[in-house]
């Protein structure tokens, strides 16, 4: 793997991913192990990252903000208007080409009679998965994963012509309150061991309604690139809202053997019944002396309110960092939108560009901006406002494209369990101990 392959990303907080290093390359460990279905679904269960959006470009290196030429208060307010109006999705001030691995295979691409040849066969051995995740694909749907799970125990390994070895495992197991999880794991190896694969799936569920999908595999080939990846979707009802939810996450890593470069990226989207979504996501990644960053959120709360925003940078060994960031609010045509575009050199000498736009809801845009280098604007310009107050991918396409995990059966409730309908905060809870009452005088 060259370094031509390796591309933009952003990295969790140590928080939520065990960081270690190895030179120049980060190991990102898995935030669970393999006894994921030890856990109780309602206390145990594994909290869903939450996060922040993408950005993607086809650059081929990195583009530093510079000087500009100068031009007109109006140019230069349109030129960052324009800019912040672009997609989150759609710009980049830095890239590199996306990843490649020596057994490429487009993750969208995968049939689902491939899958049923690994876990549902009983005459079939598992077929090798030497595949690594790809960069920048978001989270996987339903039919990608292929999912399928045996209704009984399995238990088996062997060893194929080419002397490679494969195992494949299936169960339940039964928690407290009616938890069940459905799991099947499958996996194997060269007769060398230069290339591993491992994958395991499961199914959870609860007398409360709580239901989950996930997946997690991890691997390596002969050139020493590893990977590993997850992915979740779970349905359950808010305590206090009493509405459905739906989350979906995923995480993705990628290690070079070769060469000192790697990636990591956290996904995730949340959606309720009355239209609150929050999406986002978290990368990181290094290449030899460079290091690079991204995050963006998006949140809209069901009521035409939406918050969106990004902060991307980059920096070098040599001490070299630059970066790029904006946020917009709106609701009900008023809002705003600001950025600032910076670079600082190895000195210390920092460069910056502010602006920011107040939308006032009749027409009129107040657009501001300055820069380290003297550049300035302030105007009121006669201008239309847009943004988008409703996701592209909301609600009704979440539950649309979920029908595996709201397939999952639920759990009966357990003899003596009943739902907890205390919903008092506890600032709100009376002393142990109320006082007596006042003593009523007698009437004169």
């Amino acid at each position: 793997m060259d370094a031509g392959s390796w591309g933009l990303v952003a990295v969790a907080s140590p928080r939520e991913v065990g960081i270690s290093s190895v030179g120049s390359v980060f190991l990102l460990l898995p935030s669970h192990g393999p006894d994921f279905c030890k856990r109780m679904a309602r206390g145990g269960k594994a909290e869903l990252p939450r996060g922040i959006a993408y950005c993607g470009g086809d650059s081929p290196e990195f583009r530093r903000p510079g000087k500009r030429k100068a031009a007109s208060a109006v140019d230069k307010a349109d030129e960052w208007r324009l800019e912040a109006k672009k997609s989150v999705r759609s710009d980049l001030m830095w890239a590199l080409p996306a990843i490649a691995f020596s057994s490429p295979r487009s993750f969208g691409a995968s049939k689902q009679q491939n899958f049923c040849l690994m876990c549902s066969s009983r005459n079939a051995t598992p077929q090798s998965r030497d595949t690594p995740p790809k960069r920048d694909t978001g989270i996987a749907s339903e039919k990608d994963w292929g999912i399928i799970l045996l209704n009984e125990t399995v238990n088996e390994s062997g060893t194929n012509e080419d002397g490679s070895t494969w195992y494949r495992e299936s169960g339940e197991i039964l928690g407290d309150n009616g938890y069940l999880c459905r799991w099947a794991k499958m996996g194997g190896q060269l007769h060398d061991g230069s290339t591993e694969w491992r994958e395991t799936w499961w199914e959870k569920s609860d007398w409360t309604g709580y239901k989950e999908l996930g997946a997690e595999k991890s691997g390596k080939n002969a050139k020493g690139d590893s990977w590993w990846e997850t992915w979740q979707e779970v349905l359950y009802q808010d305590e206090w809202s009493n509405l459905a939810r739906i989350e979906r996450s995923a995480q993705k890593q990628a290690i070079s053997g070769t060469e000192a470069a790697g990636w990591y990226e956290k996904w995730w989207e949340k959606y309720d019944a009355k239209g609150w979504t929050e999406k986002g996501a978290h990368k990181y990644g290094s290449l030899n002396e460079q290091s690079w960053w991204e995050k963006w959120g998006e949140h809209y709360d069901g009521r035409g309110s939406v918050v969106k925003w990004t902060d991307k940078w980059a920096e070098t060994e040599t001490g070299t960092k630059w970066g790029d960031k904006w946020e917009e609010r709106f609701y009900a045509g008023v809002g705003s939108r600001r950025g600032e575009t910076w670079h600082v050199t190895p000195t210390g000498d920092r460069w910056s560009r502010t602006w920011g736009e107040e939308h006032l809801g009749n027409g009129n845009v107040h657009k501001y901006g300055k820069s380290t280098t003297g550049e300035s604007w302030d105007i009121v310009v006669d201008e239309d406002t847009y943004y988008e107050a409703e996701p592209h991918y909301g609600w009704a396409d979440v539950v649309g494209n979920s029908s595996q995990l709201l397939s999952i059966q639920p759990r009966e409730r357990p003899p003596g369990v009943y739902p907890d309908l205390d919903f008092r905060s506890t600032s709100a809870l009376p002393p142990e101990d109320p006082p007596p009452p006042p003593a009523v005088s007698p009437a004169s």
